[in-house]
């Protein structure tokens, strides 16, 4: 579906990727980890056609991107970090707009919409101006809007800031089903526990750069520790959680008892 070849990316002196190389599958949810800065969203923007690498290629179903070619645009669904809406239309507005974007028939993005904004018990905020929505209400419009076109590809940059436990459970299952179905799934995420049984392959960046890649029980595996979140803290070199906590927690005033039956 993709393959990413040496991609780099520099603004000034930064350079926010790095030879970065990878594939994703149809079929696969695909986790693109890596802390604050790593290069995860300039990544994903490169994908989209959004920013111009420096160097290397893209390839969606064996065809090379160019950057500036809208053609493939619209076989992709982006949900971006940051709430990104026009707050000055109502929820059923907002996504005949993007139906129309998408050049989907009129009676197919009210049929559509009208489906979806009941299942997500937005039907009764639906006339309400987005601005006036909560976080969570948002982040639901957002996704469904990613969605609405049935796309080929499917990019996740931190789908579920903001979304009740109900609504995660929803949207995961969503990725699965998609996943079955064929399509491909990019997902980032800062939640750990959630990529260890969601995704099925992971890349770990940091400074723009790959670190390793493979699926959670591999990575676990070649780390020597229980879990994602443990394997992430030793590849990113976090240094000692537990020890930087509690520095925290005396910097603020109070003085934490140590507990020994934590996690390795």
């Amino acid at each position: 579906m993709i393959i990413a070849h040496e991609l780099s990316k520099k603004f000034g002196l930064l350079k926010a990727v790095d030879d970065l190389s990878f594939k994703v599958e149809a079929g696969e949810i695909f986790a693109l980890l890596g802390p604050n800065g790593a290069g995860k969203t300039t990544t994903i923007k490169m994908i989209l056609g959004m920013l111009k690498s420096d160097k290397g290629s893209i390839l969606f179903n064996g065809k090379e991107l160019w950057f500036g070619d809208n053609s493939y645009k619209a076989r992709i669904g982006y949900v971006p970090e940051n709430c990104a809406l026009y707050e000055n239309l109502t929820g059923r507005e907002y996504l005949n707009f993007i139906g129309n974007l998408y050049h989907l028939p009129p009676d197919e993005i009210r049929e559509k919409a009208g489906s979806l904004l009941q299942m997500l018990d937005l039907e009764e905020s639906s006339g309400q101006l987005i601005r006036e929505y909560s976080k969570g209400m948002k982040q639901k419009i957002l996704i469904i809007s990613a969605l609405l076109h049935n796309p080929e590809l499917i990019i996740l940059d931190e789908p579920f800031s903001g979304l009740d436990a109900n609504s995660v459970s929803i949207f995961k299952q969503i990725m699965r089903e998609e996943a079955a179905d064929g399509k491909a799934v990019i997902f980032c995420s800062h939640v750990l526990e959630v990529v260890e049984r969601l995704v099925h392959r992971i890349l770990i960046m940091k400074n723009g750069c790959k670190l390793v890649a493979g699926t959670p029980e591999e990575i676990i595996r070649q780390t020597g520790h229980v879990s994602l979140d443990r394997a992430f803290n030793l590849l990113t070199d976090a240094g000692d959680i537990e020890d930087k906590a509690r520095e925290i927690l005396k910097v603020i005033g109070r003085k934490p008892e140590s507990n020994k039956d934590e996690q390795k």
